[in-house]
């Protein structure tokens, strides 16, 4: 039996804390610029030890949610101009699962740009390994169960890594793992709403473009990597 439900996932303190801070800044309770209290007073208001407060300041300090000043303490930073990738997760939690439009429309434009270069480089430097790479995926995808949204979602974010693999640059696959929650809630989302006949496309858009890339025909892959992402995204308008 397939039911629509994601594993159970139990938080650790550390990450607890982490979430409880982020909805404390983004919220805007923990106003930018204030100064927290000093780690020893913090942790013991927190009721946490001062190693898992620190290692969280440390965390939110890397998405640009804190800047830690050396025998200054920490401060809460303007997240809109410090802010990193990994702040993208931290909005979608924050936000329940759901972007703002304004959000996940920039999303979606930036995974234009990006996947037609990743899809047009992968024409020109693909390996037989790729191609080898490539064909079992599609094998999968051809015995995938059409009904199964979050197997849908792994495979296909496992298609577009492996095309940003391909493209022999080594920062595009970077790119795309570092957005991985928050390209696998919109596609998630996007299985979750089409049916087989939708799907069936998306699988026939992969299968297109495998067949660009192994004839080493670059134009047709952007195009190809630019009609399924159109595709896509004109099926989830209004529905993230």
């Amino acid at each position: 039996m397939n039911l629509p439900v994601e594993p159970i996932r139990v938080q650790s303190l550390k990450e607890a804390l982490i979430s409880r801070l982020e909805g404390l800044i983004l919220s805007g309770e923990l106003k930018i610029g204030e100064r927290l209290p000093s780690e020893r007073d913090f942790a013991a208001r927190l009721a946490v030890s001062r190693p898992v407060l620190h290692e969280a300041l440390v965390d939110l300090a890397a998405k640009g949610l804190v800047e830690i000043v050396p025998r200054r303490g920490a401060f809460i930073s303007d997240f809109r101009t410090s802010g990193s990738v990994a702040m993208l997760s931290s909005l979608l939690s924050y936000h329940n699962g759901a972007l703002a439009p304004e959000m996940a429309q920039s999303l979606m434009d930036m995974r234009l740009t990006v996947e037609a270069e990743t899809a047009r480089l992968a024409a020109i430097n693909r390996t037989a390994d790729h191609l080898s790479q490539f064909d079992a995926l599609l094998a999968r995808e051809a015995t995938a169960d059409l009904s199964d949204p979050l197997a849908l979602t792994e495979l296909d974010f496992s298609f577009h890594l492996l095309v940003a693999i391909a493209s022999g640059n080594l920062i595009y696959p970077l790119i795309i793992n570092s957005f991985k929650p928050v390209y696998t809630h919109l596609t998630g989302e996007f299985f979750k709403q089409v049916g087989p006949d939708v799907i069936s496309e998306v699988f026939g858009f992969h299968r297109s473009l495998v067949t660009a890339i192994r004839t080493m025909d670059a134009g047709t892959a952007v195009s190809v990597m630019q009609t399924m992402l159109k595709h896509g995204e004109q099926h989830l308008k209004g529905g993230v």
